[in-house]
């Protein structure tokens, strides 16, 4: 088959080949973390004043152990229920609400593979692992928007 120019098109090597970015590249490195024995209510406050959703639970030893986000935040509503009391109880501290529910990548990973997660799974962060088990950061379904931004940007 030949092109306009009469040339084959056999003859052209088209590298449609795409070098995906590093999930280092979009994760946000400086975390905002809790400890188990951190009251719920300071947890309440940090997420509304930073403005994020949740933020992974470490031990002494800065070991990721649970998450803390905004959903799981909303069951104070119902301790104050329990104790029959019309204000949230309060004096609850991480431990009782964290799960243990979450999903860690490693720092190696590239941003499709990221989105793949996101996309056929429910969670909406991942914890970006070292190659030695310990948290490097965090990348959010948001991050990844980014990274789709900044490849249409450089295409066109």
């Amino acid at each position: 088959m030949k092109n306009f120019q009469q040339k084959s098109v056999d003859d052209f090597q088209i590298d449609r080949t795409i070098t995906p970015p590093s999930v280092t590249n979009y994760m946000v490195r400086s975390l905002i973390t809790f400890k188990p024995d951190t009251p719920i209510n300071e947890v309440i406050d940090s997420l509304l004043e930073n403005r994020i959703t949740g933020a992974p639970v470490l031990n002494d030893l800065n070991e990721v152990i649970g998450l803390i986000d905004d959903k799981d935040c909303l069951n104070v509503l119902f301790g104050g229920v329990y104790h029959n009391s019309p204000v949230p109880v309060s004096d609850d501290t991480v431990a009782a609400y964290m799960s243990n529910v979450m999903k860690s990548i490693s720092i190696n990973a590239d941003i499709f593979e990221v989105a793949n997660i996101f996309l056929t799974t429910p969670y909406k962060r991942l914890l970006v692992m070292d190659d030695h088990g310990k948290l490097a950061g965090q990348v959010s379904r948001r991050d990844i928007l980014r990274a789709i931004k900044d490849m249409n940007t450089a295409n066109n």
